[in-house]
């Protein structure tokens, strides 16, 4: 025995077990800590990647720091465990995750491979959907995506609902930040990435913003926002294209909105909480949360998102785009097939509690496309369809998805590299938490079990495996590079305005090809409703 081995005998017969790590022991515990700017973390290791869970990115947004900018959160010098997350941000829930009343939520996670000596490695930072009422970060595991991808991937909680999206008079202050509170603590996130990416083995200079749903509508958001210039270098959407306008049925999150029409929306959440016409910032910050979050969450009322006009966001991320006044970093983004169908599901439930009725479909077509209905039902008549419901859904996708995809392609490629693309699954996993109710096809949010682990029903075939694993390729060397393609992957071709590009994302031999996008999804029927 050497006299190292000996000495590591001896104490562990005086019961010091652990005093002296062998040096893999010893390179494992310093592959698991990490040193931020607040102070050391220590994290979760395994065979192929590490995480960082609940990591303070701002301090607690309670009290008086309800609907401020975020400040700085504590520091701390010894080793903080970052192996549990953070609380959910104040919500009802959703498919994915249970309800909370917490404001203390502004927490980040961070997911990377294992160290590799001398190469920094791009940053993914991820904006979760639910249009802008729920979710979290940590419900989307990134372990495949870094992994496979070498990359460092930060998912992100941001206020919510009225308390990251309330806009009051009352709440005018000099960082004019009334009604963008959950954009800013993006922000801040993105800030938090820039000061600490490099001792996650990150690139501070090489970040992608990404997002799905109101998470991409964030993304849109910082292209135009001031203050989110250099804070990120490329960009992808998912299931948001940025010159989509706002709709009631467009529920994909609540778009932009203008100042005056949001602080209306917030002068009566006011009222509806006894607060009167003219309460005051004490008074609003004094309302609990459980309360706040009740009247917010009122399916009857207009729900919260951002808010146009003003320091932060002085523009519209739409007008933003078209008018080429954005941040020109390269764009990949896309839709999936069949967005609308979840949608549709939901407002059957809500309104009929089943199916539409064949009799119906009419008056709905009439509600969804008024002046234009009778253009829309000759266009999309219920005969050719299997269902109500699957004929309104096309009409809605083709109209509120597909035509704003195009729209959004020509206006960024004529200043930036862009890719397109249309998920198109028809059998994706279905959520965990409820039973599918009828063929949803590449439903809304259907792509997310293809780069994330996150809870759906069932696992992925070995066909979608594959599509899995491509997916995680073009996402990932897009974040490299700029370029998706590469590692033997089919071509996937820039879009251009001459050549407005989209590819297909399905599983199978043929699955992965250019679409026939504007002829599948009827763009020019719908741009003549606008000529």
């Amino acid at each position: 025995m050497t006299d190292m081995g000996k000495l590591a005998a001896g104490l562990t017969a005086l019961g010091v077990a652990g005093a002296i790590m062998s040096p893999s022991t010893a390179a494992a515990d310093s592959e698991a800590l990490v040193h931020t700017d607040q102070g050391p973390l220590r994290g979760i290791l395994t065979e192929d990647h590490r995480s960082f869970l609940g990591i303070p990115y701002a301090a607690p947004p309670v009290g008086e720091l309800r609907w401020r900018a975020p400040r700085p959160a504590p520091a701390w010098t010894q080793p903080r465990q970052a192996t549990t997350p953070g609380p959910m941000c104040a919500q009802t829930g959703d498919h994915l995750g249970g309800g909370s009343t917490s404001e203390d939520c502004l927490y980040l996670n961070v997911t990377t491979p294992r160290p590799q000596q001398g190469r920094k490695l791009p940053v993914m930072v991820w904006l979760h959907g639910g249009s802008f009422k729920d979710g979290a970060g940590h419900l989307y595991d990134a372990r495949r995506l870094a992994a496979q991808g070498k990359v460092i991937v930060v998912t992100v909680n941001y206020r919510l609902n009225a308390f990251g999206f309330l806009a009051h008079p009352a709440l005018h202050d000099a960082d004019g930040l009334s009604g963008n509170y959950g954009l800013a603590d993006q922000q801040a996130a993105l800030r938090w990435v820039r000061r600490n990416a490099a001792a996650f083995g990150g690139d501070p200079h090489n970040v992608t913003l990404f997002g799905e749903s109101s998470g991409a509508v964030s993304v849109c958001a910082h292209l135009a926002a001031p203050g989110s210039a250099g804070l990120f270098h490329r960009a992808i959407l998912n299931s948001a294209p940025c010159t989509a306008p706002w709709s009631p049925s467009l529920a994909m999150g609540n778009n932009p909105r203008p100042r005056a029409q949001a602080e209306r929306d917030g002068r009566a959440l006011a009222k509806r909480l006894g607060l009167g016409e003219s309460p005051t910032a004490q008074q609003l910050r004094a309302i609990p949360a459980d309360k706040l979050l009740q009247a917010a969450s009122d399916p009857a009322q207009p729900g919260f998102g951002p808010v146009t006009g003003g320091a932060f966001l002085p523009l519209d991320p739409a007008r933003a785009i078209t008018s080429g006044r954005f941040h020109q970093v390269p764009v990949l983004y896309g839709i999936n097939r069949h967005e609308q169908r979840m949608h549709v599901w939901g407002l059957e439930m809500a309104k009929y509690r089943g199916p539409i009725p064949a009799d119906r479909y009419d008056d709905e077509v009439r509600a969804a496309f008024g002046a234009n209905a009778d253009k829309v039902l000759a266009r999309y008549p219920l005969s050719a369809y299997a269902s109500p419901s699957q004929a309104l859904a096309t009409a809605l996708t083709d109209a509120q998805y597909a035509r704003p995809a195009l729209d959004t392609g020509k206006a960024l490629s004529r200043h930036v590299p862009t890719y397109a693309f249309e998920f198109a699954d028809a059998n994706a996993p279905w959520f965990a938490a409820f039973p599918k109710p009828y063929d949803m096809g590449a439903y809304h949010a259907a792509e997310l079990p293809y780069l994330f682990d996150v809870g759906y029903n069932q696992p992925l075939t070995d066909q979608q495996q594959h599509l899995a694993d491509l997916m995680i390729g073009y996402w990932t060397r897009f974040a490299h590079t700029s370029d998706p393609n590469g590692s033997g992957a089919p071509a996937w071709h820039p879009f251009t305005t001459a050549h407005p590009n989209v590819q297909s994302l399905a599983p199978g031999d043929d699955g992965i090809k250019p679409a026939d996008f504007a002829h599948d999804h009827r763009y020019d029927f719908w741009t003549s409703l606008n000529s």
